[in-house]
């Protein structure tokens, strides 16, 4: 028999219909998300150069540029929203999986393989069958001799390593404890990642200091990852603001248990998603005074406040397609987050911008080359839907 799980628990009542069910708003929500990182930025820069508008150009350029250190554009919730996504998705995951009768153990076996896949898909993103690797025996002046290998040429943090990493430990999480736990958990993660940044001193800076590089986060992530830094000082991606990343995902978690209630109704859920995500903006614009906005610490603030506006999406796209119905515009979107993850490394292989500047003519816009490869990425991805393919790690 397979190990029960919180997951299947009395507290928040299921249908058994509803183990496999896939909603197809939160693939159209994946697939908006992922519209931004195919092209969609690109598209509306074009768009905003082409109208003449110097204050459309502002604000289009303003929200699709990341802040260098602290502060939020609209182009920062695209990572924090497909990790939401797919914490969101752990609930439905593992009611499919136990309905299938898989058990405990190959439900672990399931989160760590997934994991791991995408660390090493951002291993490969990030040139690691490139890199000069060179293995040589050193001796230090007392003698002794060790095994020195030379990583300095990879980088070994990326954003598929920060999704891998975060799934598995919120999964795990949602796997072992109850719905409850799970929220105090991610609530004890940022405060205790507050604390340490706030209290744990950094040899050489000023105990507290929230600045590149000198802050206890940029410090660990110096002294324990092998390779280059992104920022050499620092990793947007790093080890230690793993912390809160993993909190991005348990609050994700949290909407999916919402959502799989049967004792609510779809108005209800949907309301209840834009009410956390306000009382979430709320908290988050009230942290933001002592602890800023900031993505490249992954700040607990930031946390919130992306999670505040990750619940609101949901909400809508939740509301509009899978409780009016509303669906025939989805479907571009839906096309797009069925296949999420093959595009986004695909696109590091294919280069389907090269392909649409040989297809249209170079006295078109700009315009019309960003559409053209954006275009082409979805043409792939619709024959991939069409022939029921969906590569899934």
């Amino acid at each position: 028999m397979p190990a029960k799980s919180p997951i299947s628990t009395p507290s928040a009542p299921l249908v058994p219909a509803l183990a496999s069910q896939r909603l197809m708003s939160l693939d159209a929500l994946r697939g908006f998300d992922m519209f931004w990182i195919i092209g969609g930025e690109d598209i509306l820069q074009s768009l905003a150069h082409l109208s003449g508008s110097k204050t459309f150009e502002a604000i289009a350029l303003r929200n699709t540029e990341h802040p260098e250190w602290n502060g939020f554009s609209f182009y920062d919730l695209i990572f924090p929203l497909f990790m939401f996504i797919a914490g969101v998705a752990v609930p439905f995951s593992f009611a499919s999986h136990f309905a299938k009768g898989d058990s405990s153990t190959q439900l672990h076996w399931r989160i760590i393989r997934r994991g791991i896949v995408l660390i090493l898909l951002g291993l490969v993103i990030n040139g690691i069958l490139h890199f000069n690797f060179d293995v040589h025996i050193s001796q230090d002046a007392s003698g002794h001799r060790q095994l020195v290998t030379n990583f300095s040429d990879v980088r070994f943090p990326s954003v598929l390593g920060r999704i891998g990493l975060a799934y598995v430990f919120a999964a795990l999480i949602a796997l072992h404890t109850r719905p409850r736990n799970q929220f105090l958990t991610a609530v004890g993660l940022l405060l205790g990642y507050w604390v340490a940044l706030k209290y744990i001193p950094v040899p050489g800076f000023e105990t507290g200091s929230l600045f590149p590089g000198e802050n206890v986060g940029d410090y660990i992530d110096r002294n324990v990852l092998p390779g280059e830094m992104y920022k050499v000082v620092r990793d947007p991606e790093g080890l230690f603001s793993m912390i809160p990343a993993i909190a991005t995902v348990l609050f994700g978690v949290m909407a999916g248990h919402w959502l799989r209630r049967v004792d609510r109704g779809g108005l209800t859920k949907a309301g209840g998603l834009a009410l956390a995500g306000c009382v979430s903006l709320g908290l988050a614009w009230l942290w933001n005074m002592k602890f800023p906005f900031n993505k490249n610490l992954w700040s607990s603030s930031f946390v919130l406040w992306t999670s505040g506006w990750s619940l609101l999406l949901l909400s809508l796209f939740y509301l509009v397609i899978d409780v009016w119905k509303i669906q025939g515009w989805a479907f571009f979107f839906v096309v797009i987050g069925a296949n999420a993850i093959t595009i986004y490394v695909g696109q590091h292989i294919i280069d389907f911008e090269g392909l649409a500047k040989v297809a249209v003519s170079h006295r078109m816009h700009p315009t019309l080359h960003e559409a053209g490869g954006l275009f082409l990425k979805w043409l792939f991805l619709f024959f991939l839907y069409k022939q029921r393919i969906f590569l899934r790690v």
